[in-house]
């Protein structure tokens, strides 16, 4: 096993564990802000079928939030295990924001949780919608401190290397660094589509086992009016940030591209196979100058190719794909969110087909959302902090044998947690359709005048 590169073996191992963490912040970013809408709605109308809504995806809220810390605690150990240098170099920079994210985030969070979720009925109805805001602006403010570190890692701005070490000079440009506008507005984006066509999937499952109720129908159409509406803002957003990553990335560009030879008038890839052995594209399907067109707005601007980035290039294939991925997914969550809210707002009901669309979207946003992870990430390679820190400089000296136990051991758990975690939400999904099948609402009605004979 020793003869397995450690260092690929660490990186393996914290894609992993982010894979499998970065699932539940998602979600509960986007999903704390429809539970205070859910609520607002509820206080504003006293319509029982919000409180009904806000009741069920409370309960997978606190599930998502509870798998979310448990991972992140342990993403946090590989800092230490894996990667020492990281903190060595970084340390100053990395630690306050961390920090930061618990200090004004977490703590936040996990003190209205509390509230948010048994102290209805024990505190006023205004005490308790604060609750609710409160822990959605906790997780809001929990992504703001991650990403700003995150964003400085690939545009890093406002410090000085001394003695092999950086140090802060201006805080300001560290959090607010080139890059971070543009992540964190995709990132929150991709949080609300994730948990629109979550929502608008369950419901379509309750849906399609006879739960017609106000209150699937009215989940289905706010999560639906919701996708409907950031997709395409997703898409402008998605090329600003992709202007940005040209200007202080270019090599993670051309490999999102397929882009081999710097060129004017570079094509637009649509599909091949990059063959890192011949630096070429084998199969490839491509529209011409339209890269160049949409990345520089000029028919024959020029594009660099991997070619220019000797060495400090990531590996093209798995960017390359990543990056298709998730513009394919994204055009399909367009084209299926369109078609689902056309036809529930002009037809004011869902048909078979389009219900069993949506519930095949129910996580269609943890694939778009993986896919564009992994470009980003894997696509600063070989730079752990881009033009600072490289991943090599970073790792430890654990053996390959170690991390591979290590490795093995998260992997099984993740699986099994995953399995579990989508099988409680079906299960919870389930049950709430029991009780809102008519023929268990009849049944309840006329229980009490049989208990009364």
């Amino acid at each position: 096993m020793d003869a397995v590169d450690p260092i690929v073996l660490a990186r393996i191992q914290f894609a992993a564990n982010i894979t499998f963490h970065i699932l539940f912040p998602t979600i509960s970013i986007g999903l704390g802000w429809f539970l205070l809408f859910f609520k607002m709605r509820f206080v504003a109308t006293k319509n029982a079928f919000w409180m009904d809504a806000y009741q069920f995806w409370i309960k997978i809220f606190a599930l998502t939030f509870a798998l979310g810390v448990v991972s992140g605690i342990t993403m946090s150990f590989q800092f230490g295990t894996n990667w020492p240098g990281f903190m060595n170099t970084v340390g100053n920079i990395a630690g306050p924001l961390l920090a930061y994210e618990v200090l004004t985030a977490f703590f936040l969070e996990a003190t209205m949780l509390g509230i948010m979720l048994f102290g209805r009925g024990r505190v006023s109805e205004r005490v308790h919608t604060l609750a609710t805001f409160l822990v959605a602006a906790g997780t809001t403010a929990s992504a703001f401190w991650i990403l700003a570190l995150n964003s400085w890692m690939h545009t890093p701005a406002g410090f000085e290397m001394i003695d092999g070490k950086a140090h802060v000079t201006n805080w300001l440009a560290v959090i607010f660094n080139p890059s971070f506008p543009y992540r964190i507005t995709h990132m929150l984006l991709a949080s609300g589509l994730t948990v629109a066509f979550l929502l608008a999937g369950i419901s379509a499952y309750r849906w399609l086992k006879k739960d017609q109720s106000q209150e699937v129908m009215t989940t289905i159409r706010a999560a639906l009016l919701v996708a409907a509406t950031l997709i395409p803002i997703q898409i402008i957003v998605g090329d600003l940030h992709g202007l940005n990553t040209l200007k202080h990335q270019p090599a993670k560009i051309a490999a999102m591209e397929g882009i081999w030879e710097t060129q004017q008038g570079a094509p637009a890839v649509l599909i091949a196979l990059p063959d890192a052995k011949t630096q070429s594209n084998q199969f490839e399907i491509a529209i011409p100058k339209l890269a160049s067109f949409y990345l520089t707005h000029d028919w024959q601007g020029e594009l660099k190719g991997i070619k220019s980035f000797p060495d400090q290039h990531p590996p093209v294939a798995p960017v390359f794909f990543a990056f298709r991925l998730m513009v394919g997914v994204g055009l399909l969550m367009l084209a299926v969110s369109w078609l689902a809210a056309w036809q529930i707002y002009r037809k004011k009901n869902l048909t078979h087909v389009t219900a069993k669309m949506l519930l095949a979207m129910t996580f269609s946003g943890w694939l778009a959302l993986i896919a564009g992870w992994y470009v980003t990430e894997i696509g600063r390679q070989p730079w752990l902090v881009y033009n600072v820190l490289t991943t090599a400089q970073a790792a430890s000296q654990v053996p390959a044998s170690h991390i591979a136990l290590t490795l093995g051991l998260y992997l099984s758990l993740y699986a099994v947690l995953l399995i579990a975690y989508v099988s409680v939400i079906f299960h919870l999904a389930k049950k709430a359709t029991q009780k809102n099948h008519p023929a268990a609402q009849i049944l309840e009605q006329t229980l009490p005048e049989v208990r009364h004979v």
